[in-house]
């Protein structure tokens, strides 16, 4: 069975490239799909617009998301994401540079999994993204969703 995409949502190249590079040091193998704003978020997850012939059913294993996005921004992408059947029990890490005490309690509000600052820091952020993925890819059993 192949591993399950990582669904990044991030508009900046270079945490792109950052989670890229720490995805690899961390020997996370599962294929990391890009996507650079909110409204893209959504139309890949529901298989919609640029995505449309893609199966919507074939959810990623996570959403790593920004909550600073243009078109539609990270608060809006992960109350959609919880509003829907299909999307619901999706886990959902924030990653992002703010620390604002309203972030984190809005994020956790509307549902997201976990909070996560980006480190400034490549070392500390690498370590991070090991354990995103030994958590979430690894160690976590997901909910079976209905066929």
């Amino acid at each position: 069975m192949m591993d399950k995409e990582i669904l990044l949502v991030e508009d900046n190249p270079d945490d792109v490239e950052l989670t890229r590079i720490a995805f690899r040091e961390a020997k996370v193998a599962n294929n990391l799909v890009v996507v650079n704003d909110g409204a893209e978020a959504l139309d890949y997850l529901f298989a919609r617009g640029a995505y449309a012939g893609r199966n919507a059913d074939d959810l990623p294993s996570i959403v790593l998301l920004d909550l600073n996005l243009p078109k539609v921004d990270g608060r809006e992408v992960l109350q959609a994401i919880r509003a829907s059947e299909k999307t619901r029990s999706l886990p959902v890490v924030v990653l992002t540079t703010s620390t604002e005490p309203f972030d984190v309690e809005a994020s956790y509000a509307l549902g997201v999994n976990s909070y996560i600052q980006k480190p400034v820091d490549f070392e500390r952020f690498v370590w991070a993204v090991q354990q995103v993925g030994l958590y979430w890819l690894v160690l976590n059993h997901p909910r079976e969703t209905g066929a």
